[in-house]
């Protein structure tokens, strides 16, 4: 179930290939139930849709998923978006900053430093500061590996000192 608020601008539709089904409850605002905004056309369908409603802004720019693998791999690219970004991350019962602690702590203990880099990044930006990214690392080298977590500390290095 999504519950949209009065003024805010978002679409719903089908991909090409797939169905959706749309059951709606609405209340009257000011004498009006809805505000029908453009059209979508058929190529916009084959594009995924943005949770965040930005999908129907004309000219909007692929999301990143989509621009790093979409060519590729379109249905990971979609999941990762969708499922992953467009509803794990939007889930309220944690925050975007506590999401990214426990995202950058499962990288470093699975090693997997190239997802590591843009996590740290991600993590900047949604409030982690310097020193507890450091600190997560020197933390985890007692529970996660000492090799983990030196690999970690290097990609942070690369990372920071690019600010």
């Amino acid at each position: 179930m999504v519950w949209i608020p009065p003024g805010q601008k978002h679409w719903h539709g089908a991909a090409p290939n797939g169905s959706m089904a749309h059951i709606a409850v609405v209340e009257a605002l000011d004498g009006k139930t809805v505000d029908w905004l453009e059209k979508v056309t058929d190529a916009q369908y084959g594009i995924s849709v943005s949770t965040h409603g930005s999908s129907t802004d004309t000219g909007a720019k692929p999301r990143p998923s989509q621009a790093a693998i979409g060519d590729f791999a379109p249905k990971l690219a979609e999941l990762t978006d969708d499922v992953l970004y467009g509803d794990i991350w939007e889930r309220p019962e944690l925050s975007k900053r506590d999401r990214s602690l426990v995202t950058v702590a499962a990288l470093i203990a699975l090693n997997r430093p190239e997802q590591l880099r843009s996590h740290l990044i991600r993590a900047r930006e949604n409030g982690v500061t310097q020193e507890e990214l450091i600190e997560t690392i020197t933390h985890l080298a007692f529970y996660a590996g000492w090799p983990n977590a030196v690999s970690a500390i290097g990609v942070a290095r690369e990372i920071f000192e690019k600010k």
